[in-house]
């Protein structure tokens, strides 16, 4: 590991040891054993350390995601990826994505450090929720729409959809990260969640066809 990358893992680190706003330069340069102002050779400032470790951790996601064969960034990419997989596939990267967010180290203290910090920073605040919130939300809106349009998924209004797979998903989440005894039991209900949504949301084309030709009938 270069002396860049130990300090972002040493910041993140500290960041989720004492909090962010209880961490200096200064801390991070002598947990990495550089003097603070060979660190500013590196990052200007502590929110360029904070923004260093966000860009890692989602290139981290994306060799992750590319390793399970799918794009994680582009929805209309990995739309054409879902459209062929089957339940039991869907299954087992559900599962493999969620294990990977509760057991990356780099992405669990990240974690830990937000959840705790949004109560008493603004920016970290509006951070967690673009992390955990909006962009989660906003990805799988647009990949949920594009498999709509296709006839794959059938529901008449994508965001509230979309709220209900993921919602339940980080919700098992925080449960592992304060339980992690109960990380069996989570991903028997990850997989009960999956098949559900199907059930709820996969287009039948049996019961489209029927309802078309009873529809057919009363207009006779």
């Amino acid at each position: 590991m270069d002396t860049k990358q130990k300090i972002l893992d040493e910041a993140l680190t500290l960041f989720s040891e004492k909090g962010y706003a209880n961490v200096f330069v200064a801390d991070i340069a002598e947990r990495v054993g550089i003097k603070a102002p060979s660190l500013y050779k590196h990052y200007k400032n502590k929110q360029a350390i904070f923004d260093a470790i966000i860009e890692e951790m989602n290139r981290r996601f994306l060799k992750e995601a590319g390793a399970l064969k799918i794009n994680g960034a582009d929805a209309a990419k990995d739309a054409e990826i879902y459209k062929h997989i089957t339940e039991e596939q869907l299954i087992t990267l559900g599962n493999n994505l969620f294990l990977y967010f509760l057991h990356d180290d780099y992405t669990r203290r990240f974690r830990k450090m937000l959840t705790i910090e949004q109560f008493h920073d603004k920016k970290l605040a509006a951070a967690y929720m673009k992390q955990y919130v909006d962009d989660p939300l906003s990805y799988q809106g647009m990949l949920f729409g594009l498999m709509v349009s296709s006839g794959v998924l059938q529901t008449e209004n994508v965001e509230i959809m979309t709220l209900h797979f993921y919602a339940p998903i980080y919700m098992l989440l925080t449960i592992c990260d304060r339980n992690p005894e109960r990380e069996k039991e989570a991903l028997k209900t990850m997989e009960a969640h999956i098949r559900q949504f199907n059930k709820l949301y996969a287009r039948d084309e049996k019961n489209m066809q029927n309802n078309k030709r009873r529809s057919q009938r009363r207009a006779k």
